[in-house]
């Protein structure tokens, strides 16, 4: 299983993103923002950080960079795509994703842990896992709340593509929005960092549930 974990100027996650990968015995790799040819993985990971510094606002330049017309046709695929974090904003901005990450409730930047529930299983994030599944995983953003309008925010529970929620919401995100994955589920972003709970020594291991469903469901399609 070959994972291509892609590299902004700016990413500052793709360690641990290439580290939980290799733990579950994929063989990752880091793939520069430059490249144009995906063609040779079996599923592509946008880490968290801070591409291209934020600028204008989290993801918008991320979108233009050369290896995202690589990443939309991977997806239009059918390929498994991850947006952790500000991986989740670049998927929003390149509209693999719908809807957007603003600013926290409060205007604060969020370091903690937080329980999420899952309440779909129809993505390749959460097809390992159960319905109303708590799993702890630590957050670490400034611009994390989830938003769209009201059209799309009734698309998206009409198509089940709210795969998490808080369950205690800790910044403001509507409909308690902690991940969601596209109508086909195979491209999927969100705020937490599973590849952060990996080890008791992090204080959770929640997140391989996760991240193996996000290779193992590969392996079953």
């Amino acid at each position: 299983m070959r994972v291509g974990v892609v590299v902004f100027p700016g990413s500052n996650c793709e360690y641990d993103a290439l580290g939980a990968m290799n733990t579950l015995g994929a063989k990752a790799e880091f793939v520069w923002h430059s490249v144009t040819d995906l063609s040779g993985y079996d599923a592509i990971i946008l880490p968290g950080g801070f591409a291209h510094g934020d600028y204008l606002r989290p993801g918008a330049i991320a979108r233009f960079s050369p290896v995202m017309a690589a990443v939309e046709r991977f997806a239009a695929e059918g390929g498994p795509v991850l947006g952790i974090c500000n991986g989740f904003q670049v998927l929003t901005e390149a509209g693999l994703l719908p809807g957007a990450l603003q600013k926290n409730i409060g205007l604060t930047f969020l370091c903690q842990p937080t329980t999420l529930v899952v309440t779909s299983t129809n993505s390749v994030l959460t097809s390992g896992a159960t319905v109303g599944q708590e799993l702890v995983i630590p957050i670490n953003h400034f611009s994390g709340a989830y938003t769209c309008d009201d059209a799309t925010f009734a698309s998206l529970l009409e198509h089940d593509q709210i795969v998490l929620r808080y369950k205690d919401n800790p910044n403001g995100s509507r409909g308690d929005v902690a991940g969601l994955a596209n109508e086909r589920g195979n491209v999927v972003g969100l705020m937490p960092h599973p590849e952060r709970a990996m080890s008791t020594l992090l204080g959770s291991v929640d997140g391989r549930v996760l991240l193996e469903s996000f290779l193992t469901a590969h392996v079953a399609a």
